[in-house]
């Protein structure tokens, strides 16, 4: 696909908006600028589109970032990086625009849940139908981990830009409303570019916090009951609003933010305490608004529709324990008792939230209890639309929220608390990291008193070697807390590297002899939880083997929960790039082992995951939906015994892949001094200087790659336009394969391997070799640049034979497409990233002036954020 074939290709309003906020942003750079900066961006912009097609000499390229003072170089990489977020808010409005086109009730689009009902419905009946949903969960865990590399300013700002371009298009032509919001764009576009695209502070753990709960305030609580609303209705389209619900709350959100200390030590108790309190008070306000708007809409009239007899005896109690607030409320309320209940449960949960406790609600129960009553009520009435419809909406929300709105875990590793047993066993007076991991675990005792047990049970172990990792959990909740006092625990094992995942199962035969895992059993109905690490494992063995070994830990762990009568859910720790076990979520829960989604889906959102897929409401009920579709159709026998039928028939293909992908990736990072190389030839070092997150970038004080965080490291990969981590090894391993037809066999048939070779295809795309090679070669290494570019090639062209492909993304034309588009531009960046990087990485950088170092450093600082937002990717 040439560039102007992919121009052709955009849809016209996609084109018209990139074409308008194009245009907006140059006359912005002309005004705050001079024509000048404008004519700098366009000559660049012109020049790497040239490179592109033959037309332009690199070394042109080169000269002509290199010509500029830096002031202008730093102009310019800011130009880009806006021009890229105002293209990315033009996609999402596209992709929007499509979501809204494809619904249709009476035929679903594909990866929907109604798409889910009717193929189960047709296959295997409506009996198993109803168990497959009624058995249905869907775990999302927001995490800090650092890879969202926009201040929350910028997203912001993107966001108010993203308003007025709806406004606009939404306009009558030639109205006073179109020019308006014409104006009041250009305004935005406008603050954006005046807004510094770094962070001058390091964020702290509450900023991320707070940042995480701008997806809740705006969408998350929004939509929610939406996409259960949408479910129902594909349950039983007639009736739904007018009966009590078929679809369950399903969905149940986490978060590590405030919670997860491994490796951060600004996580502290008080951190972990403030965090579930900032989030009481966003679902409290929440539930509160809306309670009070459904409230005031209920305005039934007593004799038309009278009270049942518990909704009557719900308002004497209430009057007699608040007769001041009740009166108020009937006076506003006259002979309407279903209203008069809905608005003293608001200002019920108003107390709550201000810790008023002769008002307050003990817990969401209670709150709940209320809401049931009306509905009952309404219900015998013979209002059903009023009993299941908006009212049902704040049932869902509540039974999905709570009053802590995400439960939040904790997550320590494993070595600090065996130094924290070691000390406590031998007497010695504890240290201050003791003394934190006993403070840790009281806190989440006060967590479960004030907001009840489901706010805060969850406890993983980083780097679980063997059950003792886990029994140390509860031994050290017994020397925080005097007996009977404990919290209750489940401590949930985390296995990261090969190695652990592999001897997963014998760790969970020690834990079924612990005392605190036993007793959990019997409490949770036989319920487990395991956590798999992606990026590390990935990082460990390198992409291909870390497939196959996590396929196989899913695969034997299942057969482990069966065998045990144990209800397993595993949690996936994966990342938001390629590297890091992301791509499609809707894919990755198809391509699981057989028999261990078993209706259950736990999963980490992180980062710039967390915005893209839930800073707007549509994408993100379509995500939600993506996720329940792909956690129904897992569960099927069908979709089961196919993949069964396909691991088995290409087991020994995948495993001579996998072996020979090891090695080649093995035998790169193992090269001596392949971690200072890295360093050179990538903008690792500096990546701190972002500021993007609370956490350091390494476990420890070393240098180097066991201790490296997998998010930088998969994040400088991705800047050296290189992308390493989401390939490397894969060439190798299809070579030692020379059945090509036996290859493409197993790509068709088995979605594991389809799903591997897809992700590398994606990530190879993203991939420029003519760009990589002027970063590898930073590292004066020859045999290490020739052994990378070496596998790339290698690994694409034997991709592309595999897939049956004429081009990377063939079969993925909208992808392919704003990867087309976007390319040049982010070429861009990197001739202006390289300048900065090859000046501080010379051997002549000592010498360079406190001045340009500054200048440099933050030339480098900004390419990295516009290459981020270019390509979408960043850890």
């Amino acid at each position: 696909m040439t560039r102007d074939s992919a121009r052709q290709e955009m849809p016209d309003q996609l084109r018209g908006d990139v074409r308008l906020l194009g245009e907006m942003l140059g006359s912005v750079l002309a005004e705050s600028g001079g024509d000048d900066l404008l004519d700098d961006v366009e000559r660049l912009r012109r020049a790497v589109i040239g490179a592109r097609d033959g037309s332009v000499d690199g070394k042109e390229i080169t000269d002509l970032v290199a010509s500029w003072p830096l002031e202008r170089a730093k102009q310019v990489a800011r130009a880009f990086t806006v021009y890229f977020h105002l293209v990315n808010l033009a996609e999402e409005h596209n992709r929007i625009r499509s979501l809204r086109e494809r619904d249709d009730a009476d035929n679903p689009p594909r990866e929907s849940l109604a798409a889910a009902v009717r193929s189960i419905r047709e296959d295997a009946g409506e009996d198993r139908l109803r168990g497959l949903v009624d058995g249905m969960e869907f775990h999302p865990v927001m995490t800090a981990h650092p890879t969202e590399a926009r201040r929350r300013a910028v997203s912001t700002s993107i966001l108010r830009v993203s308003e007025q371009l709806e406004r606009l298009r939404g306009a009558h032509p030639g109205s006073s409303v179109e020019a308006d919001a014409h104006r009041r764009l250009i305004e935005e576009i406008d603050l954006l570019w005046r807004t510094s695209q770094l962070r001058y502070t390091k964020m702290d753990p509450l900023d991320e916090v707070r940042t995480a709960l701008a997806a809740f305030d705006e969408t998350i609580f929004r939509i929610i009951p939406e996409v259960y609303r949408t479910l129902d209705s594909a349950l039983d389209p007639v009736r739904s609003g007018q009966r009590p619900p078929l679809a369950k709350a399903f969905v149940r959100y986490g978060s590590w933010i405030g919670g997860d200390r491994d490796g951060n030590p600004f996580v502290t108790h008080e951190v972990t305490r403030e965090a579930i309190t900032i989030q009481s008070e966003h679902v409290l306000r929440g539930l509160e608004t809306a309670c009070a708007r459904i409230g005031r809409t209920h305005t039934e009239y007593g004799n038309l529709t009278p009270a049942s007899g518990d909704l009557r005896d719900t308002l004497a109690t209430a009057k007699a324990g608040y007769p001041r607030l009740m009166h108020e409320i009937a006076k506003r309320s006259p002979n309407e008792p279903h209203r008069q209940l809905l608005l003293l449960a608001a200002e019920r949960l108003r107390a709550t939230r201000e810790r008023d406790a002769d008002l307050a609600y003990t817990g969401p129960e209670e709150f709940l209890a209320d809401l049931r009553v009306v509905q009952e009520s309404l219900a015998a009435a013979g209002a059903v639309r009023q009993a299941y419809g908006e009212l049902q909406h704040l049932i869902w929300q509540a039974e999905t929220f709570g009053f802590h709105l995400a439960e939040l875990e904790v997550r320590q590793h494993s070595a600090v608390h065996a130094a924290a047993l070691a000390e406590l066993r031998a007497g010695d007076t504890p240290s201050e990291t003791t003394q934190e991991v006993l403070a840790t675990l009281r806190v989440i005792a006060w967590i479960q008193e004030r907001f009840g047990v489901e706010a805060c049970r969850r406890y993983i172990v980083s780097f679980t070697r063997s059950a003792e990792d886990v029994a140390a959990v509860y031994e050290l909740a017994e020397y925080a807390l005097p007996a009977g006092k404990a919290p209750v625990l489940d401590v949930i094992p985390l296995f990261e590297t090969g190695a652990d995942l592999e001897a997963s199962p014998r760790v969970l035969d020690g834990m079924l002899q612990l005392p605190g895992v036993g007793r959990r059993l019997e409490e949770t109905d036989r319920r487990l939880e395991v956590m798999l690490g992606y990026s590390d494992s990935a990082k460990d063995v390198g992409p291909v083997s870390a497939t196959l070994r996590l396929y196989d830990a899913q695969a034997q762990l299942a057969e482990w929960a069966r065998e045990n009568d144990v209800k397993l859910t595993l949690f996936h720790g994966r990342g938001g790039a390629l590297g890091r076990g992301g791509g499609p979520a809707n894919r990755a829960v198809l391509a699981q082992a057989p028999g261990s989604v078993d209706g259950r889906f736990k999963v980490t959102e992180q980062g710039e995951v967390i915005f893209a897929r839930y800073g707007q409401a549509a994408i993100a009920h379509r995500h939600i939906e993506q996720v329940g579709h792909a956690v129904l159709m897992a569960s099927t026998d069908t979709v089961q015994e196919r993949a069964t039928e396909a691991a088995a028939r290409f087991r020994d293909v995948a495993d001579r892949v996998a072996e020979a992908a090891h090695t080649a990736y093995r035998d790169l990072v193992d090269t001596e001094g392949f971690a200072e190389w890295f360093s050179r030839v990538s903008p690792l070092e500096e990546l701190g200087e972002l500021r993007l997150g609370s956490r350091p970038a390494r476990r420890s004080a070393a240098t180097g790659l066991d201790d490296l965080r997998a998010i930088p490291w998969v994040f400088a990969w991705t800047q050296t336009r290189v992308n390493l981590p989401g390939w490397y090894g894969l060439g190798s391993g299809l070579a030692a394969v020379e059945d090509l037809d036996q290859l493409n066999a197993a790509y068709t048939e088995w979605p594991l391997f389809a799903s591997l070779l897809d992700n590398a295809e994606m990530s190879l795309a993203k991939t420029d070799r003519v760009i990589a090679e002027r970063y590898l070669t930073l590292g004066s290494r020859s045999e290490l640049t020739e052994r990378v570019l070496a596998e790339y090639d290698r690994t694409r062209d034997l991709v592309l034979k595999v897939t049956r492909h004429t081009r990377l993304l063939e079969n993925r034309r909208v992808l392919s497409r704003a990867v087309d588009l976007r390319n040049p531009y982010v070429d861009a960046l990197s001739h202006l990233q390289l300048r900065a990087l090859e000046a501080l990485r010379t051997d002549e950088a000592e010498r360079l002036s406190a001045e340009d170092r500054s200048h440099l450093e933050r030339l480098l600082l900004l390419s990295v954020n516009g290459v981020a937002a270019g390509l979408q990717n960043t850890g």
